[in-house]
């Protein structure tokens, strides 16, 4: 069994204290206080149950979530630590997701950048700030593989590969967390959702899963492992049936693969309610039967479903359920509460969260961030970068100047979009330009989202009529036509992708494509600014539009980094972690399938529909740079390595521009055969690499049992096979640059 690697490097307190003071802990503790422990309370309004102050008064409550108000965590934490009979500090959770105050780029543009130290540095500063404001947890990474870009919460993860998101997992687990969970300033990683919730039926959200354990072992678990390695202290079990049985009372998953196999010592949170769901789901005959799934399952903690705090002392006392059992799911709750140093400093300093907030380096990573984020799918003619003399530029379109759609979704609770807008940031970049505006018509979800209506101060704006999108619509296009350049932003807005946001299409909503088309009809010279959470059918514009930048959902500092990229001032150099495909209809689509019996070049060979071509518009990997850049000098250390042995393969890379740039060197195998059937490719390896003008670097690769094995259908273990092996290297997916070796027995 592989252990994981310890919460952080803590030096503030040993295992063996931690133990002893867990043993004295539960040796004062009643039966209703363990089982408290295990409840996770709603703090805000909307939420279910007793009200939380009663329940921690009775010590019946080891964390609180939906709440985000200083002075009201030291007045929870007051009544736990003083009135509470055993005094156990409370932690406070939220989904701090990809900022708190400061808003980085969504966590699938983070993956973009192929550069684990931007997810790292992010969260860091998350951490931060979060902390600052008086919380000690938050429900992130969100690690699900997706390989269906209509599920709409592919925007909280890293996209369809398994390697690239075990990198990422990995960076967020370590700027979330640090290296000492004592430490003031970080706080504890959530690894969700576990597990497969990123492969529902036709990517709809909260519908079930199947996967085979193939599946799962090769492509989902991966990300979580590496969690685990990282020293993640927490886990969120998923919603959904896996398999048919739901993940909140999956015993193989929480007992089995998380901690026998993986040595997890942390603990185990549910979604939202979803212990008491699992009645609904059809699982558990009633909620005393959930609750007792839930806890033989080795769930830790109900996230304010109740289920728990209604059941579980009739469950021990009818003897369906021991003490010692609820001591076990109690013990890691209040470990980690005595690594983070709550017994000693449980309140949170008042007067600290103006100070962090007012850090200007904050604001200076998340612009980092965001230009090290941003994809260039085309440049056509060079078109790109832009001169900063243009006189007249017009920005056109309805995300062009809207804050929360370059933000993105998921805020924290009473977060007000504070975002520099891509108008902002143009505007600000040419200050002596006359630089126009217009929305066009507006976008909105055919069904509206369920989170609307949670939001402080929500009333719902009726659409626009026709005869008003008209208008809008020709203002844009007329607005276009007296300017010299044209910026088009269009994309989502920020509720239409994540949590319940699933969509059945993936072409631009509305009349965006319409108004591009009316635009680029002008002659003028258009870049396309893509603002959105997921992969866009953006096929017409792929064939007509000159420059198309990828800038996704790009946080507080977004319009300024895209001003950045637009005018030269950084370098575009993320590559896409997800591949484009033409219509919502071709996904699932990802590059690392298996081959058939009738491949591509074959005589058999079809493309699979016969209304278009299934290849992706935009693959997996790619991203364009104002430079250029060689591969080349293939070299593998050596011809055949032997079963469970290590080899070597280095690669040049040579900028034959005229500008510094970045390139990722990705790596790629593929097995030709073995106990199983590989994929025709797969992602072993990348380095990030900036570039001046003429300079060569060397990036060099291992290939070991981890890159070379897989979990094996015939054989029901990992395995790692006798084989000749394929391998390429170059800036995507369809690398070309080729090399091959044997692995011997």
């Amino acid at each position: 069994m592989n252990k994981a690697r310890k919460f952080g490097r803590t030096t503030s307190i040993s295992e063996a204290e931690v133990a002893q003071r867990v043993d004295a802990l539960l040796a004062k503790m009643s039966l209703a206080e363990k089982v408290g422990q295990l409840n996770q309370v709603g703090g805000a309004e909307f939420a279910p149950g007793p009200r939380a102050e009663d329940q921690i008064r009775a010590g019946g409550a080891g964390s609180v979530l939906w709440l985000n108000d200083t002075k009201k965590f030291n007045e929870l934490q007051k009544i736990a630590v003083e009135e509470s009979p055993s005094g156990i500090p409370l932690l406070f959770a939220l989904d701090v997701i990809h900022g708190y105050h400061t808003i980085f780029p969504v966590p699938l543009a983070m993956a973009a950048s192929w550069d684990p130290s931007v997810p790292e540095k992010s969260q860091t500063v998350a951490a931060r700030e979060a902390r600052a404001a008086g919380l000690h947890w938050t429900f992130g990474p969100m690690i699900d593989i997706c390989r269906d870009a209509r599920w709409g919460r592919i925007v909280e993860g890293a996209g369809e590969d398994p390697y690239l998101g075990a990198a990422m997992a990995a960076a967020q687990v370590r700027g979330f967390q640090g290296d000492d969970l004592a430490d003031p300033e970080r706080v504890l990683a959530c690894a969700k959702h576990f597990a497969g919730y990123g492969y529902s039926d036709a990517g709809r959200d909260y519908d079930p899963v199947f996967l085979s354990e193939t599946q799962l072992r090769n492509t989902v678990l991966p990300p979580f492992k590496a969690a685990v390695d990282a020293g993640v202290a927490t886990f969120m079990s998923a919603y959904m049936d896996l398999n048919d049985v739901p993940a909140s009372g999956n015993r193989w998953l929480m007992r089995q693969v998380l901690r026998e196999e993986w040595g997890f010592e942390g603990f185990v949170v549910s979604d939202a309610f979803a212990v008491g769901n699992m009645v609904i789901q059809g699982h558990a005959k009633d909620r005393r039967d959930a609750a007792l799934r839930g806890l033989k399952a080795g769930l830790n903690m109900d996230m304010s479903s109740y289920t728990y705090t209604e059941n579980a002392a009739d469950l021990v006392a009818k003897g369906d359920l021991s003490e010692a059992e609820v001591e076990e799911l109690v013990r890691p709750i209040l470990a980690l509460k005595l690594r983070m140093g709550l017994f000693e400093r449980p309140y949170a300093d008042e007067g600290l969260l103006e100070q962090v907030l007012a850090r200007p380096d904050h604001r200076e990573v998340s612009r980092w961030a965001a230009q090290r984020s941003m994809v260039l799918l085309k440049n056509e003619g060079g078109l790109l970068p832009l001169q900063k003399d243009i006189q007249k530029v017009a920005v056109i379109g309805p995300l062009a100047d809207n804050k929360s759609a370059t933000e993105g979704s998921w805020m924290v609770f009473g977060h007000q979009p504070a975002a520099v807008t891509v108008l902002a940031g143009v505007r600000a970049k040419l200050p002596n330009a006359e630089v126009t505006y217009a929305p066009g018509p507006e976008i909105r979800r055919d069904i509206p989202s369920w989170f609307e209506s949670m939001m402080a101060g929500y009333s719902p704006k009726p659409p626009e009529t026709p005869e008003e999108a008209d208008a809008a619509f020709q203002a844009a296009v007329e607005t276009a036509r007296a300017a010299d350049q044209v910026i088009m932003v269009l994309g989502e807005t920020d509720l239409m992708s994540g949590e319940a946001a699933s969509r059945a299409s993936l072409d631009l909503p509305g009349r965006q494509e319409e108004l591009l088309q009316a635009v680029a009809a002008l002659g003028k010279p258009v870049v396309l600014v893509l603002l959105n959470g997921r992969p866009l059918s953006v096929n017409w514009a792929a064939g007509h539009i000159p420059a198309i930048l990828e800038a996704w959902e790009p946080g507080s500092e977004g319009g300024n980094a895209v001003a950045d990229i637009l005018f030269g001032d950084a370098v575009p150099g993320g590559k896409l972690p997800v591949g484009f495909p033409r219509k919502g209809s071709h996904a699932p689509l990802y590059y690392a399938r298996n081959t058939t019996h009738s491949p591509e070049g074959s005589p058999m060979y079809n493309p699979r529909y016969w209304d278009g071509l299934p290849t992706p518009l935009y693959p997996f990997g790619h991203g364009l740079s104002y430079t250029t850049f060689e591969f080349s000098n293939l070299k593998v250390s050596m011809p055949q390595v032997k079963l469970g042995g290590s080899m070597t393969v280095s690669v040049d890379v040579t900028n034959t521009g005229k500008v510094p740039g970045d390139e990722v060197a990705q790596l790629y195998i593929h097995q030709r055969w073995g106990a199983d059937t590989r994929p025709m490719r797969e992602l072993k390896g990348f380095e990030r690499l900036t570039l001046q003008p003429g300079e060569t670097k060397t990036v060099t690769f291992e290939l070991g049992p981890a890159e070379l094995g897989y979990w094996s259908t015939n054989a029901s273990q990992w395995t790692q096979d006798a084989a000749a092996f394929d391998l390429w290297v170059g800036a995507d997916s369809l690398a070309t640059l080729q090399a091959e070796f044997e692995v011997v027995g």
